[in-house]
């Protein structure tokens, strides 16, 4: 193996049934510079690529056995960045297109010119760099400046997220951040701001909270002499301070109406005026602004004004919830040890593994603030190194994991068929309900494809369910399955009906 070439130009793997085949591409790409392993089945093939790193994989789609959709399929569950070319007959030119939508690179049909194989494994190769630089920038921009350390995931959700901050770090654009509470907005505005050519000026957070619209304004723009009662000297605002550098507005929705107008100012002609004052102020300032509301349906209500939200919506990020990348909650206990394990000099803690599955099997309404708040207590509490489940709060111990009803069976017997469909079809039901009748939702909660559900609901007739009324009366949602009522104490009574009615609405 020339090990110069493999270094400059990559390793591919060759699955294909057929020897000729195989001895032709070995000879063509091992005179190019690559390093070609050989694998005469996808199962081989497969084996291969969880053993070695491969930059591309050339796979037949007609093989006996694991066919090259399945291979394929395979292969980007393995590395979901590997670039897989498709070998196809002439004639089955639509099973290409299939394994392009599947997700393969590029297809070759048979019979080939081995120009053409040189021209698309070339592009793959260029495709796999792109990809690598992609990621080690990702993970430079992770690792340098402490501002960014804290933004921790490696899951497919964050892997977008720091993307997104990568491309729009260094425009001017405006950007809205949205995503629930303690998902780490101000960090990702942070993360902004310290990517872009401003990251040498100042990054200033305004509260957004409940301030008067006077007080706001004053905070926000600064005010003349005499603007207001007690207003004995000028004063300069926020605006001034984040001159050159940019402005972080938490929770932009709670911002009142007559303020919004006058930051719409700003977006729009990059100048204000004081409270009280006559005087236009030029400035320069990136605006960042987060929410956890929606505020498309404020907008819709008439509480946000529709010109400031198309200004604010020029790139937006949308960051996930904890419990839609639970593969990250090991990266993020981690993190949390060694920090708080710092602060407490308390180092080399662990996490027990059945304290962990604890840990992962939560649903954290609070987000990444709230796992935070629980490793720190654990380090503060734990009296040795490692951290046992008498150490995870009762809360997160006792989420209400799904249970089965229980049935009795009746001496004249059942219809196990009844039974079935009667419990999927109020399993549907009260998913649905939980979900806030949004279908996607309600998949993502069942474990299914959203076309799956959708045949389901079709074929059972399910309609939207009418919420509890304040009397008790009207339906009740049921339990599903690794989602915790938001009130365990308002469970179901004793005398509740086969599936125990305990989950309320987010």
């Amino acid at each position: 193996m020339n090990t110069m070439a493999t270094s400059r130009h990559g390793t591919i793997l060759v699955v294909d049934d057929e020897e000729i085949m195989r001895e032709i591409l070995e000879t063509l790409l091992t005179r190019e510079g690559y390093d070609v392993r050989l694998a005469s089945s996808g199962v081989e093939g497969l084996e291969m690529a969880r053993a070695l790193p491969f930059d591309a994989a050339i796979v037949d789609i007609m093989m006996p056995g694991l066919d090259g959709i399945a291979t394929l399929d395979e292969l980007k569950r393995i590395d979901e960045d590997l670039a897989v070319i498709i070998i196809t007959a002439y004639a089955s030119v639509e099973s290409a297109i299939s394994a392009m939508k599947a997700g393969a690179f590029d297809y070759i049909t048979k019979p080939f010119k081995n120009d053409e194989v040189v021209v698309v494994v070339r592009n793959a190769m260029e495709r796999r760099r792109l990809v690598n630089e992609n990621r080690n920038l990702r993970q430079n921009i992770q690792e340098r400046y402490h501002k960014f350390a804290n933004i921790i995931g490696r899951s497919p959700r964050m892997r977008q997220v720091f993307d997104l901050i990568i491309q729009a770090a260094p425009s001017r654009s405006t950007i809205l951040i949205q995503g629930e509470s303690g998902t780490g907005k101000e960090l990702v505005a942070r993360a902004i701001h310290a990517n872009s050519s401003r990251s040498d000026r100042s990054f200033v957070t305004v509260n957004s909270g409940n301030l008067p619209p006077d007080l706001l304004e004053s905070t926000l723009f600064g005010h003349v002499k005499g603007a207001f009662t007690g207003a004995v000297y000028p004063k300069k605002g926020m605006f001034d301070l984040a001159d050159k550098g940019s402005i972080f507005f938490d929770e932009i929705g709670n911002v009142p109406l007559e303020t919004q107008a006058k930051l719409l100012r700003v977006i729009q002609e990059r100048d204000f005026m004081r409270l009280g004052g006559m005087e236009t102020i030029k400035v320069d300032v990136r605006i960042i602004a987060a929410t956890n509301v929606d505020l498309r349906q404020m907008m819709e209500e008439g509480r946000f004004r529709e010109d400031l939200f198309y200004r604010l919506h020029v790139i937006s990020i949308q960051l996930p919830p904890l419990r839609d990348r639970k593969d990250d909650i090991p990266l993020l206990v981690h993190h949390f040890l060694e920090k708080y394990g710092e602060e407490n000099r308390k180092r080399d803690l662990e996490v027990a593994p059945e304290a962990l599955d604890l840990l992962t099997e939560y649903d954290w309404p609070g987000n990444v603030r709230e796992l935070e708040n629980v490793i720190e207590r654990a380090v503060v509490l734990t009296s040795g190194p490692r951290i046992g489940i008498e150490l995870i709060p009762d809360h997160v111990r006792k989420a209400p994991n799904f249970q089965m009803p229980q049935f009795v069976v009746p001496p004249e017997g059942i219809s196990f068929k009844e039974v079935i469909t009667d419990f999927e079809k109020k399993l549907i039901e009260s998913t649905l309900e939980a979900a806030g009748g949004v279908q996607k939702r309600a998949a993502e909660l069942l474990h299914i494809k959203p076309t799956t559900l959708n045949e389901m609901i079709k074929r059972y007739e399910i309609r939207p369910r009418r919420k509890r009324a304040p009397n008790g009366n009207g339906a009740e949602p049921a339990a599903v399955p690794g989602v915790p009522a938001a009130h365990p104490a308002e469970a179901a009574p004793a005398h509740a009906g086969p599936i125990a009615p305990i989950f309320e609405e987010k």
